[in-house]
């Protein structure tokens, strides 16, 4: 079974996210969607609390495996014996630290192989980063994330 690993911050999820997802359903058989704790960042949700936002809006579909992971990316890719791991790319901006990252991880397990898929057009322009601006100043996320994560940012930032 060709299973696919979908690493990320995730925080919020985002439309875009699901897009990816849903598409990469196409190709794979089966997805592990990895919620990173990334000691660098100071996230807004727990992992837990990512983990539920992404069940809620992926909702029952049983190819798709909703999880977490701490430490590089491509032993926990040995752990689970995932072969691929999947992308987004969204602008230019975005190349850049993913092509450095993927050699480094071919560096590091020259057996995974790194998928790239492009984000929707209609998501290219929307981040988590973003996503947590907009929700903070208490902005119009319609359309931009699912709505139990809408509803999670304004409880977050009580608007």
């Amino acid at each position: 079974m060709k299973t696919v690993l979908y690493p990320g911050s995730f925080d919020p999820v985002t439309n875009g996210h699901i897009n990816l997802i849903h598409r990469g359903l196409s190709i794979f058989e089966r997805m592990i969607v990895a919620v990173a704790h990334n000691a660098r960042k100071t996230p807004l949700f727990t992992p837990e609390e990512r983990m539920a936002m992404l069940r809620a809006a992926i909702g029952d579909e049983p190819r798709v495996e909703v999880t977490t992971f701490e430490g590089l990316l491509v032993d926990y890719a040995q752990k689970r014996q995932v072969t691929a791991v999947m992308r987004g790319l969204r602008a230019l901006s975005d190349f850049e630290f993913e092509f450095q990252l993927a050699h480094m991880n071919r560096r590091l397990a020259p057996q995974i192989e790194t998928v790239y898929m492009m984000t929707g057009e209609e998501h290219f322009y929307v981040s988590s980063s973003l996503i947590r601006e907009i929700a903070q100043f208490g902005g119009n996320l319609a359309g931009l994330v699912p709505e139990s994560v809408e509803k999670g940012l304004k409880e977050r930032f009580r608007r």
